[in-house]
């Protein structure tokens, strides 16, 4: 076993709109905001009571770190729950269980009134702010998002951990065929660097964050992230300009995740082994050239 070698994320009290285009925008390097939600009812009132008052009767897909399997669709939810239920699970007691991407507008638009959209130099995309709910020791797998975006995440109610990796480096991080996330079996904070050789080359950027933190993470970067407290976040994206994002964006939406998704239907889990050990044979082969 090992362990994967890792640098801090910059972290900044405060960033006038100048500098974060110029020194992390353009440049595609990640930062840590620590005030920018000064202004936010959010940064006051956000806290796990706060979410059951205003929706703890609703029914939530719930997520864990279980591997799918055969002919299960790689999004499928592993349970359903009323979001009160789940929400006192978090403040009691550890759990894997996760809300993953949550559109708001959809399902609690009371909660837009606490956010404000930061003026920074990103053209944020207004329909689509999400949030994620984990429980102290959940993790998210290592991931990229789909659609390529620019992302400003934002933490409250405890501690989380996050593990970023730029697009560059996804040769080494075992990335699975036709998915944007790499091995399930793989652990991120004890690797198995005999069967997994490539993650000695890889070097993460790590930051923990604490309530009302900001953290950028440019558009493709892979994260890890990890729960040090059952809490939740709120991610808002702008989406990609460049027209080769645009259009690995729109593959991955439209042609990708439609492709994987029949595979699974029609093969089943030999689908699953097969893209699998190919990729591994394929990356470590790769290291051993070099």
């Amino acid at each position: 076993m090992g362990q994967i070698k890792t640098i801090p994320i910059t972290r900044v009290s405060n960033i006038s709109k100048e500098d974060f285009i110029n020194k992390f925008y353009k440049t595609q390097r990640p930062v840590l905001i620590e005030n920018l939600t000064n202004d936010w009812p959010a940064r006051k009132f956000w806290n796990i009571e706060y979410i059951q008052k205003l929706a703890g009767d609703q029914m939530v897909p719930l997520y864990n770190n279980e591997p799918t399997k055969g002919r299960q669709n790689s999004a499928a939810p592993a349970m359903e729950m009323k979001l009160y239920d789940y929400l006192e699970i978090l403040k009691n007691q550890p759990t894997d269980l996760r809300i993953f991407f949550y559109n708001i507008l959809d399902k609690m638009p009371e909660l837009i009134k606490d956010i404000r959209y930061p003026d920074i130099g990103l053209k944020f995309f207004k329909r689509l702010p999400v949030m994620f709910f984990g429980g102290k020791g959940s993790v998210v797998l290592p991931h990229y998002d789909m659609d390529l975006s620019d992302l400003l995440h934002f933490h409250f109610h405890g501690h989380k951990s996050v593990l970023l990796f730029p697009p560059e480096q996804t040769k080494y991080l075992y990335k699975v065929p036709f998915s944007v996330h790499n091995l399930e079996s793989i652990n991120m904070d004890e690797p198995d660097f005999e069967t997994y050789p490539a993650l000695k080359k890889v070097e993460g950027l790590y930051i923990e964050m604490k309530h009302g933190d900001a953290l950028y993470m440019p558009s493709g970067y892979w994260h890890y992230i990890k729960y040090m407290d059952g809490g939740f976040s709120i991610t808002l994206r702008a989406l990609p300009k460049r027209p080769i994002l645009l259009s690995k964006m729109f593959g991955n939406l439209f042609l990708m995740r439609p492709f994987e998704n029949t595979m699974r239907k029609l093969w089943g889990q030999k689908w699953v082994d097969f893209k699998e050990k190919r990729m591994l044979i394929k990356t470590n082969n790769r290291i051993g050239k070099q």
